[in-house]
């Protein structure tokens, strides 16, 4: 046996020559594969700057160094790549997207809490969205809460406070303009966590909006997050 079975180390063999190059092959890798982090797993060209330890879940139609290593882990080591296979089910932090993965014998399932055999996955998510308040009684956020999303509920800060004429304001979405929040604050820093009573199924695009209370909106800035379960369909 050349490799260990489940993360690829080398190792060592009789009377082996040079025996630190393979050990120190083996510490790189369990340096990069242990309490796995990724950068990406949709980057498909190799990053021309990366770090030594830097790693990415090798997406379809990667090029360059990577072409040829869809579903691997590229590891960036000694100034060049070098690859592991991970297993089913092993888990990641997806750097760019701010989310854990587990990879499902393919490729890696982003916010996935639960797998079934044939790939149906449980996906809770936070869609996080900045958003600059424009003048007028509202303000629409367009899709913001995506199709087919279990909704339980909203959090957000304002970022910059809102100015106008108005006194405070509320959240919610068309037909229901106050479902996740009222009288809200106007200063920076003041928050929403507006709870859906039931969450919520949404099955199309849902715009988000804002509709300010005693006066119009003239300016500020907001952070809001929605947070959600969506429901993956199992493989054929």
């Amino acid at each position: 046996m050349a490799n260990s079975p489940r993360l690829g180390l080398p190792l060592l063999q009789a009377a082996q020559a040079q025996k630190h190059v393979t050990v120190n092959e083996a510490l790189v890798r369990l340096d990069g594969l242990c309490e796995l982090v990724l950068k990406s797993v949709d980057v498909t060209l190799p990053p021309a700057a990366a770090a030594e330890g830097d790693c990415y879940g090798v997406p379809v139609g990667a090029v360059n160094e990577w072409a040829g290593r869809e579903g691997d882990v590229a590891l960036y080591a000694n100034g060049g790549w070098v690859f592991a296979t991970p297993g089913r089910g092993w888990r990641a932090w997806v750097e760019d997207v701010s989310a854990p993965a587990v990879f499902d014998g393919l490729g890696w399932a982003k916010g996935v809490v639960a797998l079934s055999p044939k790939n149906a996955a449980t996906v809770f998510e936070v869609v996080e969205l900045d958003h600059v308040v424009t003048a007028g009684p509202t303000n629409t956020l367009a899709g913001a809460i995506p199709a087919f999303s279990i909704v339980f509920g909203i959090t957000g800060r304002v970022t910059a406070a809102i100015s106008g004429t108005l006194t405070s304001w509320r959240l919610g979405v068309p037909g229901s303009d106050n479902r996740y929040g009222s009288g809200l604050g106007l200063g920076q820093g003041s928050w929403v966590r507006g709870l859906t009573g039931t969450p919520q199924a949404y099955y199309a695009d849902t715009d988000l909006l804002l509709s300010a209370e005693g006066g119009d909106f003239a300016d500020g800035g907001l952070r809001l997050s929605v947070h959600l379960l969506r429901l993956g369909l199992p493989d054929l």
